[in-house]
């Protein structure tokens, strides 16, 4: 029997490839063993060029939340001042985070849709001493993408000593990223984005920095302890019982994205953002983030007024396009698109095709073929401006 699958456009968990699927219904096998060792060898190697690192990277068996929690918890005590720095919801929590754990912790935050100002984080940290600085670099619930080299220069041209923690949860994998070259301490990152496996793993990588600053850190932690994982990997293992099926499907998805190559990878993505922008502005939809700053995994729209959105979406997902909704105070406003992992041009014209339709049947005003033709246009020019999306 043919299984129905839908066109998954929300920003996590992505869509899955069939070897990927398949990979994570392989029997189980001893994770103290030569095979599971190997794996994770394989897995730390391939993960590297993505982070742009040669330091350690621990693959922990959480949450992209979890591995943000083990950011803060293995290199702050209590009572260290932290300066976080949020461009919407995902912000916000990675602040909670830190909080929780007894960090003093101050707030600079852009109005949700913007990108974060390095004038402005230079000015801040030019005021107080902070310990760590928290960036989020690609942030799903506005769908903007945060300038991460400038920040980074503009904390290490202010605050040379401070550490520099990264949620980028949603973003490596799908764009350039160059920790070491840039001056970051901690990024984090998680299995069921760019990565194209089931949710579970949390990959977190230190600098060197990061990890001697684990050494005097006095918050509590015990399974997420990541000297821990550091120490395990040494004979290619982890520390607890690992997630293993998430983990054969790493491998898998990393092995499909060596196949692909980096260039091609953030080349696809790229057609996928502009294709998305395109086709939803040209449906009439209002783009929600800076133009200058939109992310290339999600797209954030304004819903128009008068749409009655639940009934909208209802018959969007009957015709089997899933979409997300807003976040906290965007719940209701806004609605988000997302493109990463093992997304296709193909993909996002067929979301385009669907909105039109329900438009066309839900009575809004729309020029069928309008929305694809864009979208199409858009990924052509991106394609001739710097390489193919698969």
């Amino acid at each position: 029997m043919t299984r129905f699958e839908p066109n998954l456009r929300i920003p996590g968990p992505t869509s899955l490839p069939p070897s990927v699927r398949e990979a994570g219904g392989r029997q189980m096998i001893n994770h103290r063993g030569p095979e599971f060792a190997a794996m994770l060898g394989r897995i730390r190697a391939g993960m590297q060029p993505y982070f742009g690192t040669d330091s350690d990277i621990a693959i922990v068996s959480s949450a992209g939340t979890g591995g943000l929690e083990a950011a803060v918890v293995n290199v702050l005590s209590p009572g260290d001042r932290v300066l976080a720095v949020s461009i919407g919801a995902f912000g916000d929590r990675f602040a909670r985070i830190a909080e929780t754990y007894g960090a003093n912790v101050d707030h600079v935050s852009a109005e949700w849709g913007w990108a974060a100002d390095p004038a402005e984080l230079q000015e801040r940290l030019s005021v107080a001493d902070y310990r760590a600085v928290l960036l989020t670099h690609n942030e799903t619930s506005t769908g903007v993408m945060n300038p991460i080299p400038a920040l980074a220069a503009a904390i290490r041209a202010t605050a040379p000593d401070a550490l520099v923690l990264v949620d980028s949860v949603s973003g490596l994998g799908a764009v350039p990223f160059e920790m070491d070259a840039w001056g970051c301490d901690l990024v984090v990152t998680g299995s069921q984005k760019a990565w194209m496996a089931a949710p579970g793993l949390a990959m977190i990588a230190a600098s060197e920095r990061g990890w001697a600053a684990m050494e005097t850190a006095r918050m509590p932690r015990f399974y997420f302890d990541l000297r821990k994982h550091r120490e395990s990997g040494k004979s290619g293992e982890t520390p607890w019982t690992p997630a293993v099926g998430v983990v054969f499907q790493v491998d898998e998805g990393l092995r499909l994205m060596a196949a692909e190559g980096a260039t091609a990878i953030f080349a696809r993505h790229e057609a996928c953002a502009v294709a998305t922008q395109a086709g939803l502005e040209a449906l009439g939809f209002q783009l929600f983030a800076d133009p200058d700053h939109r992310s290339r995994t999600v797209t954030a729209a304004l819903i128009p007024d008068g749409l009655d959105w639940k009934a909208f979406n209802a018959e969007v997902k009957r015709r089997g396009v899933v979409l997300a909704g807003g976040q906290g105070k965007l719940a209701g406003k806004i609605f988000r698109v997302g493109h990463l992992g093992s997304v296709i041009v193909d993909e996002i014209l067929g979301t385009m095709a669907t909105l039109e339709e329900v438009m066309a049947a839900t009575g809004r005003p729309v020029e069928i073929g309008a929305g694809v033709a864009a979208a199409q246009r858009a990924a052509i020019a991106s394609i001739k401006g710097g390489g193919s999306p698969a």
